[in-house]
């Protein structure tokens, strides 16, 4: 562990007087990078039509984007330890611009994919530099309370904010602006963090660059979220998908043993074996699977069956936004530095579940008021909750040296449970739509009308998963988090890990 400091006074913690000022620009580019998520999607048709891209194809205009990110993650940290979390920062926000300059002006379908990947290069860099500043600049309990509250929100919010924004885009400008967006977000965050972020001094990683871990790691995440992107329209028994998977499971095997015998490993086994960042990882992965899910049924429920235009579709998932920025601005922060961790984010995943079962209620004349709303107010408001100690416990108590590979394995859960939980659940939800209509077809009278039906059956079945799925993350982190509440002040880290009350670890200057 870092050199500690127990006596500095609660209102003396040392810490940068502009760190507030940088939270604005680091929160800035969390949000381009979360928005970029889900933005596209809505883009998409319009996209695919103008470049002439096949139906085969289109997937990959996600897939190119998930690969990337989700496989260069753990390496993306270490770099940003290695070499500095704000050169790493602006960086990625710099060459994040770059490749969504060339998505805008994409003519072809090879210029859009390899923009795509661009972007997931450039996010794997800039999204755990983000998170890994915020854990070595906010020590305080209450202020980190706070900083991760404001971060939890945008990362939970951030994703139904970018189908807002990509139905204005798409339907009043066009596709293209899709991308271009993130332009001015890169630039002011960029600007704003060159003049603004100082990182505390001592706390990067000098260590060499683990070579093996990363080809390892990088090859066993893309291979993993392959598999997954592969199974959700070639199905789960195809020859390659299988075989994507059984490459995953040798290749991460591979890394996990490397990395108990390295001197300087990538992913030092330390970050993963204390109990409560694996129950945060874990549940949290659990949790992204269901919300992925969700945004992919809800978007397809209320244009497909319900005709909402997309900017009205995005306008009907601000409930959750709202729900997650005062779950986690107003009851996680107000609440973290008063309660154990599990007791804010078990609750608040039961919540969520809450929400999700009363979407399992979904028919074709569902009332968005009496339905839809409340449903997507519970589950913002649980994962709100949830998601703020989960952000914070994700860094907590590691060497500031491993923070960036520690918070790029907190992307790592979300990106691997967003890739689990759109093919996983849309593949349930297809596969009872099928049966439904096959089942149903004799006595049918429209068509259509039977369509709709068999659709939303598969939705609210896979609604149900989700719905259990929320419940065991709940359990894994009532079960696996055992820190108690932050102490208030910056005092040493001797109680890590302990049911004990948590002391922040401050690095002395």
């Amino acid at each position: 562990m870092s050199k500690t400091s127990s006596s500095v006074a609660p209102g003396d913690t040392g810490a940068d007087p502009k760190r507030w000022k940088a939270l604005i620009f680091i929160a800035l580019a969390q949000l381009m990078v979360v928005l970029d998520a889900t933005i596209v999607n809505i883009a998409l048709p319009t996209a695919q039509q103008d470049l002439g891209i096949s139906d085969g194809n289109r997937q990959w205009v996600i897939t190119a984007y998930a690969l990337a990110f989700g496989g260069l993650l753990l390496f993306g940290g270490r770099i940003a330890d290695i070499w500095g979390r704000r050169r790493t920062f602006v960086a990625g926000l710099v060459g994040f611009a770059i490749a969504s300059a060339l998505g805008g002006a994409a003519t072809t379908e090879a210029m859009m994919l390899a923009s795509r990947a661009l972007q997931g290069v450039f996010g794997a860099l800039l999204a755990p530099a983000a998170l890994s500043l915020l854990a070595v600049m906010f020590t305080d309990a209450r202020e980190r309370a706070k900083a991760f509250g404001i971060y939890g929100a945008i990362a939970g919010g951030g994703g139904a904010v970018g189908l807002l924004l990509g139905g204005f885009l798409t339907e009043y400008l066009n596709w293209r602006w899709t991308f271009y967006v993130n332009i001015p977000f890169a630039v002011v965050a960029a600007v704003g963090a060159y003049f603004v972020i100082r990182e505390p001094s001592g706390a990067r990683n000098r260590s060499p660059l683990d070579v093996p871990g990363v080809i390892l790691s990088t090859t066993g995440l893309v291979a993993l979220v392959y598999g997954f992107t592969r199974a959700e329209h070639s199905g789960w028994t195809d020859g390659l998908t299988i075989g994507m998977f059984v490459l995953s499971v040798v290749l991460l095997a591979a890394f996990v043993a490397v990395e108990s015998k390295v001197k300087a490993p990538l992913l030092p086994l330390r970050v993963l074996t204390e109990r409560n960042r694996a129950g945060v990882y874990l549940s949290l992965g659990l949790a992204v699977i269901a919300m992925f899910g969700l945004f992919l049924f809800l978007t397809y429920y209320l244009q497909v069956v319900r005709g909402y235009s997309p900017v009205k579709t995005g306008f009907a998932f601000m409930p959750m936004v709202v729900g997650m920025i005062v779950g986690s601005t107003q009851i996680g922060t107000r609440l973290m530095t008063r309660v154990a961790p599990r007791l804010l984010m078990a609750p608040g995943f039961l919540l969520a579940a809450l929400g999700m079962l009363l979407l399992t209620q979904l028919d074709l004349t569902s009332s968005y008021t009496t339905v839809v709303l409340p449903a997507q107010l519970l589950l913002g408001l649980g994962m709100g909750t949830a998601f703020m100690p989960a952000m914070s416990l994700s860094t907590f108590g590691v060497d500031p040296a491993d923070s960036g590979v520690a918070s790029a394995m907190v992307n790592t859960s979300q990106q691997v449970g967003g890739a689990i939980g759109t093919a996983l659940l849309n593949t349930i939800a297809a596969s009872a739509t099928t049966a439904f209509v096959k089942d149903n077809a004799a006595g049918a009278t429209n068509a259509q009308v039977l369509q709709f039906e068999g659709m939303v059956h598969g939705f609210t079945t896979a609604i149900w998963w989700a719905v259990g799925i929320l419940v065991a993350s709940a359990a894994i982190a009532f079960a696996l988090i055992n820190s108690g509440r932050p102490q208030m002040g910056p005092v040493s880290a001797d109680g890590e890990g302990s049911d004990e009350e948590i002391k922040i670890p401050v690095v002395v200057h």
